[in-house]
């Protein structure tokens, strides 16, 4: 478990009006403040949370398939809260069918085949559904039915790896997760898709796809997208998000750990070097590790791993709470 400490405020002149320009969006200073991501209590893409119990679990939707990085066993397919999901090897893929009945279905939820879809790295000609006895429609890849742990109450918990010799975590393209093999995903960038150019672990890498015109681009920027409107953007054309559980009175973000791997904190710019955007809207602040992070009317900003090119907005709405951003440092929703 993670430790948190309050941060202590001192209230001199300068803090009084940084919290007047900060935490004056949705909600008053720190209205987004809470678990950190990876805790009990993370988002499902409904909105509900996820609690530690198992039964909280069980109806809950995928959403946007992601892709977790696991020491022991590489790139696992993992749903829009980061929780792993698995195969049963008494299962059969062909035809589909599942073999998780009754008390079974107790301690091994099966996902729902409703409002499901893939982000980047994931196939979605493998995503499918089986009817089980009672009616309800299951999940599957490649035809595999997937199924949640009830014993994993944190995201990116493993703890139903191998249990009884027939429970495995499933890799992105639906085979039994393990390390080296090939499971959609380049085992060397993890969390990152593979073709996205940040390689494991990079925090500078330009998105598939960037070339000259991206590497022209100003340290931060606004773009017109198709859907969203007006979303900031930074030098590599990545999409620029915010997450709903960081605060801005105090300036604190709350992705940390195992959300990092998909989500990186965006770098500092120098004010001379950006377009379209109130400069005296921006501002940096210090991590927990040391490392500096670009925020906006001091509302934290990263860009998303799944993101695979330039322009790309594949991490809007992750979770129920990753939004990209307008100029003015508003969330988007639409």
């Amino acid at each position: 478990m993670r430790k948190w400490q309050s941060a202590s405020i001192a209230l001199s002149a300068a803090a009084l009006m940084l919290a007047t320009a900060c935490g004056s969006d949705e909600g008053g200073p720190g209205a987004n403040a809470a678990q950190p991501a990876g805790q009990a209590g993370a988002a499902y893409p409904d909105g509900t949370e996820s609690g530690a119990a198992s039964g909280q679990q069980k109806a809950k939707p995928a959403g946007q398939l992601t892709i977790g990085d696991s020491e022991e066993l590489g790139p696992v397919l993992t749903d829009n809260a980061g929780f792993t999901l698995y195969r049963f090897d008494k299962d059969s893929a062909k035809p589909s069918k599942s073999a998780c009945e009754g008390d079974c279905l107790k301690t091994w939820p099966a996902v729902p085949a409703v409002d499901v879809s893939s982000t980047s790295g994931i196939d979605a000609e493998l995503l499918g559904e089986v009817t089980r006895p009672d009616g309800t429609k299951q999940l599957t890849v490649a035809g595999w039915p997937m199924y949640r742990y009830a014993k994993d109450t944190e995201p990116w918990q493993t703890n139903g790896q191998g249990v009884g010799g027939t429970w495995h975590a499933a890799a992105p393209d639906g085979k039994k997760a393990a390390p080296g093999t090939e499971n959609g995903v380049d085992p060397g960038t993890g969390t990152v898709p593979a073709g996205s150019g940040s390689g494991s672990g990079s925090e500078g890498g330009a998105p598939a796809g960037g070339g000259a015109e991206e590497a022209e681009l100003p340290a931060l920027s606004a773009k017109k997208d198709g859907e969203l409107g007006e979303i900031l953007r930074d030098a590599e054309g990545r999409t620029l998000y915010r997450f709903t559980k960081d605060s801005a009175w105090p300036m604190k973000s709350n992705c940390t750990g195992k959300c990092l791997e998909l989500w990186k904190p965006a770098k500092p710019v120098k004010k001379a070097d950006v377009e379209d955007v109130d400069t005296g809207l921006l501002t940096t602040f210090e991590r927990s590790d040391g490392s500096r992070q670009l925020s906006i009317d001091c509302w934290p900003l990263y860009w998303y791993t799944g993101d695979e090119k330039p322009g790309d907005t594949n991490g809007q709405g992750v979770g129920g709470t990753w939004y990209a951003v307008s100029p003015d440092g508003k969330l988007i929703k639409n």
